[in-house]
């Protein structure tokens, strides 16, 4: 039986490559390592911009809507 692909998280310490999740590897296992590349500051402040907009939709204050607004409700079948 063939093992399933798998992609785990992991980084370089400056002396070896480090799992950052637990995953039981046996001697002779085969990998592929793919060197990805650093977050750019543009990157960041991409992703400050969007968690920002993201607070403001669900801030604390978001008004709670009832159900009874609801117009038309999904069919289960």
């Amino acid at each position: 039986m063939k093992k399933p692909l798998i992609t785990l998280p992991a980084h370089f310490d400056g002396k070896l490559i480090v799992l950052d999740a637990p995953f039981e590897l046996k001697p002779q296992d085969k990998l592929l390592v793919t060197i990805l590349e650093s977050e750019s500051d543009e990157r960041k402040d991409w992703n400050a911009s969007s968690l920002s907009q993201l607070n403001k939709a669900y801030s604390t204050d978001e008004p709670e809507y009832s159900l009874s607004l609801i117009k038309e409700t999904d069919s289960v079948e």
